[in-house]
């Protein structure tokens, strides 16, 4: 062969990867997330089992994982997804960092109680113990009221960024900023538009 098509073959080869790779990399940007109809209904409140969600393309739901880990990948190429799925992760582990607390007082409570061999239940230790599982549940409360609001809106940003997502062709022409501009001496409507 000679030096020239070696070359030539090189740069195709390259070329085809570089397109492949890139190519991958908007199939996962520009994936269309729709959650279980059971997900769509749990409340900010509600239990703190696994999300399961339906990439576009699919024909199952797929478990998102308990830290929303196998969610990751399609929203790879949207920073606002990610930063909530981040947030979804902070959140799972701080539940459970608190059912670590909740279930150590408890246990230390119960060591309390049958520690002698007369049964005791309400000692100062005991009431630390009570107290430590209080806040705990109390923190369980506040942790879980935004556990679920954050894997939502990693579903709802990722959705967002999709055009055939947006309600129609207003909102796709609508502009960005508006605002008031003078030139020369008169004042003027100024619309910027951000292309996506």
């Amino acid at each position: 062969m000679h030096t020239t098509t070696k070359n030539t073959l090189r740069f195709l080869t390259v070329f085809l990867l570089v397109l492949v790779v890139s190519a991958s990399g908007l199939r996962a940007q520009s994936t269309t997330i729709q959650l279980s109809p059971e997900d769509q209904e749990r409340s900010y409140n509600g239990s703190q089992k696994n999300f399961f969600f339906q990439p576009e393309g699919e024909k199952d739901y797929l478990n998102a994982g308990f830290f929303g880990q196998h969610l990751r990948p399609y929203v790879a190429g949207n920073a606002q997804a990610l930063e909530h799925l981040n947030d979804y992760r902070r959140q799972k582990w701080m539940h459970l960092g608190e059912r670590a607390v909740f279930l150590g007082a408890l246990g230390f409570y119960s060591q309390q109680v049958l520690a002698r061999d007369e049964r005791q239940y309400f000692n100062s230790a005991q009431k630390g113990a009570l107290g430590v599982a209080a806040v705990s549940l109390l923190a369980n409360v506040l942790i879980n009221r935004n556990t679920n609001w954050h894997f939502r809106r990693a579903v709802e940003a990722q959705n967002a960024a999709m055009p055939a997502a947006r309600a129609g062709a207003w909102q796709r022409m609508q502009p960005t900023n508006v605002g008031v501009a003078t030139f020369s001496g008169k004042p003027q409507l100024l619309l910027t538009w951000s292309l996506r």
